[in-house]
């Protein structure tokens, strides 16, 4: 009976001792990383040049999904929605700001085990070359002065360049008439057609007419100014100040509940990959801003996103938050 008895518990013990050696070898698979958006665009670019040496960094290889749909929220919804084992991770983009403010779905950041932040991408106020507004300030004032008369081309309602814009004016007291186009090639288009005064889209969506001088851009959309664009004043140095503005962003994300060794060597294996010269080579020659903040300056960064977001949203009647 007691040699039963020593033979059950070391077999209990060996089993623990199993047990342990497999969570602390993790990872021990291949891990998934849903993008929310189509192959090819700067989303999909982004998280591919990532993990293209996952298997250096972190010991496994990293396969991009595309979950595309309902402005991302299906593909980000499944990160939220998967296993709390850390073999799935999902790239977090800016219209999860959004969702829940504009009643788009019931899902925001608080949704995620944050891992980092990794792009930032500011919107930039462009004029033509031509234009009689050599200023932001120029531009405001004019808008106090004729409410509704100015016309703002956009990249879609709700979106970052829309609501960074509605974000200014509506702080200095402008009032702008919005038009939104699908996307920034026709509202750049519109622009240097002369049927907008101003477009609101990512700086980097007007370089080539910047360089050609057939646009003036009288701001960047940012705390400090573009690498691209030294001469490009930031919205403080043009006289209107944000604690938070409006960007583009992108950053990493898992299902709450991964367990906290899992999450500490995915969040040290991701920072070797955002680390890696191939990617910051890669990431530069894409015009991508890369901004790194580890999971608490991540979710500081987007609590104050989602404070601006509302102000932005209530400005142009978008905001319908879900309960």
């Amino acid at each position: 009976m007691l040699k039963k008895s020593l033979l059950v518990s070391a077999a209990t013990v060996a089993a623990i001792s199993l047990a342990t050696s497999a969570w602390a070898a993790f990872p021990e698979k291949d891990i998934t990383m849903i993008v929310p958006w189509a192959a090819g665009g700067g989303t999909d670019t982004l998280a591919r040049i990532l993990v293209k040496n996952a298997q250096k960094h972190i010991g496994v290889n990293v396969n991009v999904l595309n979950k595309t749909g309902g402005s991302g929220s299906i593909g980000m919804n499944e990160v939220a929605r998967a296993r709390p084992d850390g073999y799935t991770v999902g790239v977090l983009t800016f219209d999860l700001a959004r969702y829940r403010l504009s009643g788009l779905a019931p899902l925001s950041y608080r949704d995620f085990g944050l891992i980092m932040l990794l792009n930032q991408n500011p919107g930039a106020i462009t004029v033509r070359a031509d234009s009689q507004f050599q200023t932001l300030k120029d531009l405001i004032e004019y808008g106090k002065a004729n409410p509704g008369v100015l016309t703002a081309g956009h990249t879609g309602a709700g979106g970052a360049w829309h609501l960074g814009l509605v974000t200014v004016a509506t702080q200095a007291g402008a009032k702008l008439n919005y038009v939104p186009f699908d996307g920034a090639a026709p509202a750049r288009t519109a622009l240097l057609g002369g049927h907008v005064t101003i477009a609101a889209t990512g700086i980097d969506e007007v370089q080539e007419f910047y360089k050609d001088k057939k646009v003036r851009i009288l701001s960047v959309n940012d705390l400090k100014r573009h690498p691209n664009f030294p001469d490009v004043p930031t919205l403080a140095e043009a006289g209107y100040p944000l604690e938070a503005p409006i960007l583009d962003w992108r950053g990493l994300g898992a299902p709450k509940g991964v367990p906290a060794d899992r999450m500490k060597v995915l969040a040290d294996g991701f920072k070797k990959c955002f680390e890696d010269p191939e990617f910051q080579e890669a990431a530069k020659a894409r015009g991508l801003i890369l901004t790194w903040a580890d999971s608490a300056g991540f979710e500081k960064f987007l609590i104050g996103m989602e404070k601006t977001m509302e102000g932005a949203l209530k400005a142009v009647d978008l905001y319908k938050p879900v309960q």
